[in-house]
């Protein structure tokens, strides 16, 4: 295909987790944005986390699921604020609905909070707590097969939102519709792009991932199983 824009997801697609941008990876970008191409960053966190992590690269950004963006002023050399949306949260029907569950599954035992409340009104149900420390979240569950297991009663229980596998150890959740797919499909439709004009390109399109919605919606989807890989797999384009 020829695609006139393309968005990426960043951790585990174009770098290692809450790493910089490689050397080899801004190059990639650089030919791609030489080739006329638009460029589009779709994230589950922040816009400006996302900027910053990418090293104030060039591009516009997607963020919180679609609730907040953002565009690229070449003259700031920084990012122009489109909108930034933040939506009521019932924090009170979560958490009860949230203790139900642990009590339920034995997850009782957690370090600080259940529940992480962002201002955009996405939640973190942090299964073994907001201060769990690191070791322990990486070693619950490196292959997500626990909370597979249990992604469809979350989602269940939380139909107001859209519950998507996230981290090492918790449950990601946006108010609903927001999800990459209905941030994508809005912009898209805001900039006259058809769908099959668009390629997506992603590491999490399995169950639950946060790219899978992208997936499922039809987008054209390049599929990245190693990040290292990204840079060569893009040369076509």
């Amino acid at each position: 295909m020829n695609p006139k824009l393309i968005a990426f997801d960043l951790d585990g697609t174009l770098t290692q987790h809450k790493s910089p941008l490689s050397d080899e990876m801004r190059s990639t970008l650089d030919a791609l944005r030489a080739s006329g191409r638009q460029l589009l960053m779709v994230g589950a966190g922040a816009c400006r986390r996302i900027f910053n992590q990418m090293g104030a690269y060039p591009i516009d950004i997607l963020g919180n699921y679609g609730l907040q963006y953002a565009e690229y002023d070449e003259a700031a050399k920084d990012l122009k604020f489109v909108f930034d949306e933040r939506l009521p949260c019932d924090r009170e029907s979560v958490l009860k609905r949230a203790s139900a569950f642990r009590e339920k599954h034995g997850l009782t035992n957690f370090a600080g909070d259940s529940i992480e409340f962002h201002d955009s009104g996405v939640v973190t149900f942090a299964i073994l707590g907001t201060k769990a420390v690191q070791a322990d979240k990486l070693a619950f569950d490196p292959d997500r097969v626990k909370r597979r297991a249990i992604y469809a009663e979350v989602c269940a229980l939380f139909p107001d939102y859209k519950v998507f596998i996230g981290g090492s150890s918790s449950f990601d959740m946006a108010p609903a519709p927001y999800d990459k797919a209905y941030a994508l499909s809005l912009l898209c439709e805001k900039r006259g792009l058809a769908k099959e004009e668009v390629l997506y390109v992603g590491d999490d399109y399995g169950p639950g991932g946060n790219d899978e919605s992208v997936l499922l919606a039809g987008f054209p989807f390049l599929k990245i199983d190693d990040y290292r890989t990204t840079p060569a797999l893009l040369r076509q384009y």
